[in-house]
C-alpha cells in the first residue's frame, strides 16, 4: 500500500498556488481544486504577442497574398504554420490559444491524431468517386446521424428515447461540402415540397405558373451563408446590399415575436429557416414557446420548418442538436449542419424527415464532391467520438466551469457588459453595452495570445474546441479579464 503524507497534504490545502490567475487554484493532494476569486486577473494587462517587426518569411507570405488573393478578408498581419490541440503557432514562433476553433469548426482541435489516422488511411484507399457510385462511408455516416437523432432527440424524436411520434417514419441525409450548400439544399427541398402540397390542395400540376407556395421566411440577425440563395435569407444589409437584387419572395421577421407569426407565415409560405441559437448574429437564444408557436404555424399552413444548426449543432451546446433538449412539438422538418462534422475537412449535411424527403427523386439535386469517401470517413470518426458518453461528460464539466468563470465578468464589469452571458455549452457570447467594444476586445485578446471572435453588433463570441480543458479556459478568461480591465 502506498503511503500518503497527510500532514503535508493539509498544509498544501491552504497554500495558494503560485499562478496569478483569477481561478484561485489550491493544491489538494495530486489534483487542483478551484477556489472562488474575488477580483479579476491582472496577469494580462499588457500585450504579450505584439510585435513591431516581421521576419522575411512572414513579409513574403503577406505580400504574396496581397498580390494574388481576392481581398475579401481583413486578417491580422501574422502567418499561422501549425497547431496542436487548442493551440496554434505562427511563423515567428508565437503560440496562441485558439478559442475560435476555426469559427466553431475544429471540434477535436488541431492535428488530432485520430483524425489524421483516418485521413491518411482513407486517402490511401479511395479519395473521391463522385456520386455516380456508392462508397462505404456515406451510408455509415448517414445511419449514425439518424440513429443518434432518434436516441438523443431531435427532428421529431423525443429526448432520451427511440419512440417515433405518430406519423413519423424516419429520416434521410444528403451530404454537401459546406454549411451554405446544406442550407441551399434545404431551401430547394422546401420549395419542391411547397409546390407538391399546393398541387395536392388545388388539384393542379406542381409546375403550374399559378403556384404561389414559393415564399420563404427568415429572421433578423440570421446568418445562413454567402451564396446568392443563402444570402437572400441572411438578413444583414452589410452582406446583402452589394449583391442585390437577391432571390424574390423572402420575408423577414423577428425571433421570439409570437404575435407576428400569423401574418408572417401564411398559405404562400413554403419554407421557414431559423437558427435555434443565432451564432454570427450575436449568440442569441430562441425561446422554446416561440419555437412551439412557429412549429404550430408551419403545420397550419403546410410550410417546411428548417433549423440551421451549422454553428450550434453537433454537441456544441452539450447535446447532439441545440433543439434536442426541447419537446418534439418544437422540432423542425429539416436540420442543416456542417462546421464540426469532419473537424475541418469540408463537409455539410441536410438531415430531413421522410415526410419531406420523399419529394426528392433521382436528378432533383446533386453534388460532385459532397459525400466523398474521405469526408464521410472522417465525419464518422469525429461524430463517433463526440457522441461518446465520456466525451459528453467531460465537455459538460468543462463548459460548466467556463460558464462559472464567464458569469463573474458582468459583476466585475457592469459598465461594460450585459448582466447575462449568452448561449450555453461551448457557444457563448459576452454582450457589450457599447457596440464599439467587441472588436477592440478581440484585438486586445489576440495581442495577448488568445483568439476570440465578434458576433453580431455587440458581442464577443467564444467557440473553442469541444475537447478544450480547464487550463485553456483559465488562460482564455484570464486574458479577457486583463482586456476588460484595460478598457474599464
Amino acid at each position: 500500500m502506498k503511503r500518503v503524507q497527510t500532514s503535508s497534504l493539509r498544509v498544501l490545502e491552504h497554500r495558494p498556488a503560485q499562478s496569478a490567475t483569477s481561478s484561485g487554484y489550491f493544491l489538494r493532494g495530486r489534483g487542483l481544486t478551484r477556489g472562488l476569486a474575488t477580483s479579476p486577473s491582472k496577469t494580462y494587462l499588457e500585450p504579450t504577442h505584439k510585435s513591431t517587426t516581421q521576419s522575411p518569411a512572414t513579409t513574403s507570405t503577406l505580400e504574396r497574398g496581397k498580390e494574388y488573393l481576392l481581398p475579401v478578408y481583413a486578417r491580422p498581419d501574422f502567418v499561422l504554420t501549425h497547431g496542436k490541440g487548442s493551440y496554434v503557432w505562427d511563423v515567428e514562433g508565437k503560440k496562441y490559444l485558439d478559442f475560435s476553433a476555426g469559427i466553431a469548426v475544429n471540434a477535436l482541435g488541431h492535428a488530432d491524431e485520430g483524425v489524421l489516422k483516418v485521413l491518411n488511411e482513407q486517402a490511401c484507399k479511395l479519395l473521391h468517386t463522385s456520386n455516380v457510385y456508392h462508397n462505404e462511408w456515406a451510408g455509415k455516416l448517414a445511419e449514425l446521424l439518424v440513429t443518434l437523432t432518434q436516441s438523443e432527440g431531435g427532428l421529431g424524436y423525443p429526448t432520451g428515447g427511440n419512440s417515433k411520434p405518430s406519423g413519423h417514419r424516419g429520416a434521410k441525409a444528403f451530404f454537401a461540402n459546406s454549411g451554405t450548400e446544406a442550407n441551399e439544399g434545404a431551401l430547394k427541398v422546401a420549395r419542391k415540397v411547397g409546390k407538391d402540397r399546393w398541387a395536392q390542395k388545388t388539384g393542379k400540376s406542381w409546375d403550374d405558373p399559378a403556384c404561389s407556395k414559393t415564399q420563404i421566411v427568415c429572421f433578423e440577425n440570421s446568418f445562413h451563408g454567402r451564396s446568392l440563395g443563402a444570402l437572400s435569407v441572411t438578413s444583414n444589409p452589410k452582406y446583402q446590399k452589394p449583391f442585390e437584387p437577391l432571390i424574390p419572395g423572402v420575408h423577414v421577421g423577428k425571433v421570439n415575436d409570437i404575435a407576428a407569426l400569423e401574418g408572417l407565415v401564411n398559405e404562400d409560405t413554403c419554407a421557414v429557416i431559423v437558427e435555434p441559437i443565432q451564432g454570427e448574429g450575436g449568440i442569441n437564444d430562441v425561446y422554446e414557446e416561440w419555437l412551439r408557436a412557429l412549429r404550430r404555424r408551419c403545420d397550419e399552413v403546410g410550410a417546411v420548418l428548417i433549423f440551421d444548426e451549422i454553428q450550434c449543432g453537433l454537441y456544441r451546446t452539450g447535446t447532439l442538436w441545440a433543439h434536442s433538449v426541447l419537446p418534439a412539438d418544437c422540432h423542425p422538418d429539416i436540420v442543416t449542419m456542417a462546421k464540426p462534422l469532419a473537424n475541418g475537412y469540408p463537409i455539410g449535411a441536410v438531415l430531413l424527415r421522410d415526410e419531406v424527403a420523399e419529394t426528392m427523386t433521382a436528378g432533383t439535386h446533386g453534388t460532385t464532391f459532397g459525400g466523398s469517401p474521405l469526408a464521410c470517413a472522417i465525419g464518422y470518426h469525429v461524430l463517433t467520438r463526440l457522441s461518446s458518453e465520456e466525451f459528453i461528460r467531460k465537455m459538460a464539466e468543462t463548459s460548466e466551469y467556463l460558464g462559472e468563470r464567464l458569469g463573474r465578468l458582468p459583476k466585475w464589469y457592469p459598465g461594460l457588459l450585459e448582466e447575462r452571458v449568452r448561449g450555453r455549452g461551448f457557444i457563448r457570447g459576452l454582450g457589450f453595452r457599447d457596440a464599439r467594444m467587441p472588436g477592440r476586445i478581440v484585438e486586445l485578446a489576440r495581442e495577448r495570445g488568445v483568439f476570440v471572435l465578434t458576433a453580431g453588433k455587440d458581442a464577443v463570441r467564444l467557440v473553442p474546441s469541444l475537447n478544450v480543458g480547464r487550463e485553456e479556459v483559465d488562460l482564455a478568461v484570464d486574458v479577457l479579464e486583463g482586456c476588460l480591465s484595460q478598457i474599464a
